[in-house]
């Protein structure tokens, strides 16, 4: 199964109301961060690329038609060389309030994983993951200095936009609807409402906690069940 739709837009572009909108539209499945830290073959795929190992793209995406969000908005060029018929959406929003929502959501819930969340293998690949393939390699490990991150934002998109023909890629904002969107991927609108995920507040609990274990023990077994299912939020 070959992607059909590339997503390159960063996380927290509504990446998450993305995904249940091309699924809506009949691409099953789409491929975000939920996919890959709740899923052990997704976490060795992703673990083994932030390593430097040459991606097998077409075992990463088995059973995906679509993708959006980090970790494999990182890759959209080797995407959309891989995949020459896919179609390209760019998801954007201002920078500034995306530099907020980013950094008190994704970002703060990185800075706050426990020290110790390394000494267990599976949380160690999350790490490696998330740091590797998204902080290092998208913003060089300077995301906190916000015009350096403002230069790396509009510099992403317009080596994106400069990048495909005006058939093949669609700037997008959610609020937009589902008019753009379908148009350009050819569907029916649907006759439901434009699907609007709004995850701040969950997000908010998941960092107040992983807060708490950063000085609370845990067994490892008992650690590994709540990390996985912390991470499974981390990149909504």
């Amino acid at each position: 199964m070959a992607l059909k739709v590339i997503g390159a837009g960063f996380g927290r572009t509504g990446t998450l109301s993305m995904k249940a909108a091309l699924e809506r539209l009949g691409y099953t499945k789409c491929h975000h961060m939920v996919e890959v830290l709740g899923n052990g073959a997704q976490i060795n795929h992703w673990d083994r690329i932030a390593e430097g190992t040459t991606p097998d793209w077409d075992a990463v995406f088995q059973g995906f038609e679509a993708s959006v969000d980090f970790p494999s908005s990182a890759y959209w060029r080797e995407l959309a060389a891989h995949y020459p018929d896919a179609k390209v959406i760019l998801t954007t929003r201002s920078f500034d309030s995306w530099y907020k929502s980013a950094s008190e959501t994704i970002y703060a819930v990185s800075i706050a994983m426990p020290a110790w969340i390394k000494l267990v293998p599976r949380g160690k690949k999350i790490d490696g993951i998330v740091g590797r393939n998204v902080w290092q390699r998208v913003f060089h490990g300077k995301f906190e200095d916000k015009e350096y991150t403002r230069q790396i934002f509009d510099q992403h998109e317009a080596d994106v936009k400069a990048a495909f023909p005006p058939e093949r890629l669609l700037v997008f904002e959610p609020k937009q609807g589902w008019g753009p969107l379908c148009a350009f991927l050819g569907k029916d609108v649907p006759e439901e409402a434009f699907p609007h995920v709004n995850d701040t507040a969950e997000f908010h609990k998941n960092i107040a906690m992983l807060k708490r274990m950063q000085t609370v023990p845990y067994f490892a077994g008992t650690f590994v069940i709540l990390a996985a299912a912390l991470a499974f939020y981390a990149f909504h």
